[in-house]
């Protein structure tokens, strides 16, 4: 079973996008609220270099990026493949 984690926000539109989709295909996930928990803001900073917004998702350590990255895996077939990895 995959590891993934979500770097995530309150009220973010593409947050409760990138986890429906998440949920849709019965991925359980790790949600950090980097609103809550700020210091989970610099942890995805050290994690995902150069990313500053909302989602940032990992996928087995391995950074997909954001809502729209999450979503164009799926749409080109890959994202079943790197969550049986």
């Amino acid at each position: 079973m995959a590891v993934v984690e979500v770097y995530s926000g309150d009220y973010c539109p593409y947050c409760m996008r990138a986890k429906a989709l998440l949920k849709k295909k019965s991925v359980a996930f790790t949600e950090y609220n980097v609103q809550k928990e700020p210091q989970r803001r610099q942890e995805m900073a050290e994690r995902a270099p150069g990313a500053r917004t909302i989602p940032q998702i990992f996928i087995n350590r391995r950074h997909v990026g954001g809502c729209d990255d999450l979503f164009a895996l799926e749409e080109r077939g890959e994202l079943d493949r790197w969550l049986a990895e």
